[in-house]
């Protein structure tokens, strides 16, 4: 099952998925920010972090864009490590993501190195996540 959830991700990073995240994400979808401490709860706002993280992680256009470099896949989950630059900052990460059985995405999670990808990868975050129908600013804070 996460074989064919992950092919539908990559789907989704190439601007090829017919409905976007919807079809992919599960209503109780839980998101783990490498910047926010508590967990964001559900389709809605996991969403607009993903849409936001895609925005940000998209890459410096003379540096090169984003990429995912290995993946291991095994299970209900997927991990996959990702390469990029953002405002001239090398950034490396990981994307874990689980699935249920009926091959929607229920647990995703980002970690990021090193400390000066994670702070600019922040910053831009927020920007992109600060208008009113979102969370307070200050959970970026």
């Amino acid at each position: 099952m996460i074989d064919d959830v992950i092919a539908r991700w990559h789907r989704y990073m190439a601007g090829e998925l017919p409905g976007g995240l919807d079809d992919l994400l599960a209503d109780d979808v839980v998101f783990y920010s490498p910047v926010v401490y508590t967990p964001q709860r559900g389709k809605e706002i996991t969403t607009r972090y993903l849409e936001a993280a895609t925005l940000t992680l998209s890459g410096d256009a003379a540096a090169g864009t984003f990429r995912y470099t290995k993946e291991v896949l095994g299970g209900d989950t997927a991990v996959l490590e990702f390469e990029t630059s953002v405002a001239g900052k090398y950034v490396n990460g990981v994307d874990i993501v689980r699935c249920d059985d009926a091959g929607r995405i229920v647990e995703f999670r980002v970690m990021m190195r090193p400390l000066q990808a994670i702070q600019v990868v922040h910053e831009e975050m927020g920007r992109r996540l600060a208008g009113p129908e979102v969370v307070s600013r200050s959970a970026f804070e």
